[in-house]
């Protein structure tokens, strides 16, 4: 199996957070700002010791105002205030956005892969595909505090292929990676997703996620060996042609694709859905 990836600059991949709407008069006063972030903190479930809550406070109230006012813009995108919203963006670019692709990727030098693009001469692809739909697709996952998005992307497009190939849809094991695949990737700090894909290739597969469970950081031990479970191979990976979007509509008609995204804004800390209302 050969998989099609894309590389655009930073790998962002975390389990999507639902936000909820709030009302412009609970930004009137400080009083129902501090109610709204109090309602914030029930729906998401956290909790904050009695010295953190003013500065964690304070962050809600600048996130929220930022969310208000770039909603009354005519975007094409909508923001909430969702369970990132009383951290910085320092804290969550370090914490949810820390695969420092750039950095992994002059280390690495020009990009490999098996050569070629095997969708180049398609003519005709279809107006839409979901392949969730197609059952290709396995439920979102949460990295959690760990920079390891590069192997969620990884795994997610591996996923994909062997589904379409085996008719069969195994969540795989993103913590194997973290462990294991240590030459180049560096688990929670970062990685990229070509060499994870060399790694699952000249190891000759990897392992289910329900053998080998994530565990959030960094374990430092390769347990593969160890664990039970089927293991799904890959031949070799391709390099999507860059700037070419007709061939990435050529790519994601026929596979889901490891893509790696600039998550380098306060928006998309924020993002909640794509606004086709806007002009």
């Amino acid at each position: 199996m050969k998989l099609s990836y894309i590389v655009l600059s930073f790998i962002f991949l975390f389990q999507a957070s639902q936000g909820f709407d709030f009302d412009e008069k609970e930004l009137e006063t400080e009083e129902s700002v501090w109610k709204l972030y109090e309602r914030w903190r029930g729906h998401h479930s956290v909790s904050r010791a009695s010295h953190e809550a003013l500065k964690r406070f304070n962050v809600f109230r600048h996130n929220v105002l930022h969310v208000h006012k770039t909603n009354k813009k005519n975007k094409p995108y909508k923001l909430k205030i969702n369970r990132f919203a009383d951290i910085t963006h320092h804290e969550f670019r370090n914490s949810y956005a820390g695969s420092n692709v750039k950095h992994h990727r002059m280390l690495r030098g020009p990009k490999r892969g098996s050569g070629g693009f095997m969708y180049e001469n398609v003519t005709i692809v279809p107006s839409s595909v979901d392949w969730r739909e197609k059952g290709a697709v396995t439920k979102v996952k949460n990295q959690q505090d760990c920079g390891s998005c590069w192997a969620f992307s990884t795994v997610a497009a591996v996923e994909g292929i062997n589904k379409i190939r085996t008719n069969k849809l195994v969540s795989l094991s993103e913590q194997e990676l973290v462990d294991c695949d240590t030459e180049e990737n560096q688990g929670c700090a970062g990685g990229l997703m070509e060499p994870a894909f060399e790694f699952i290739k000249n190891k000759g597969g990897i392992k289910p996620e329900e053998t080998y469970p994530y565990e959030f950081n960094d374990v430092e031990l390769c347990r593969a060996k160890y664990v039970d479970g089927d293991i799904v191979t890959i031949d070799g990976h391709e390099h999507v042609p860059e700037n070419d979007e007709e061939a990435l509509l050529k790519a994601v008609a026929h596979q889901p694709v490891s893509v790696a995204i600039d998550a380098g804004s306060s928006d998309f800390q924020l993002y909640s859905e794509y606004n086709i209302k806007a002009t």
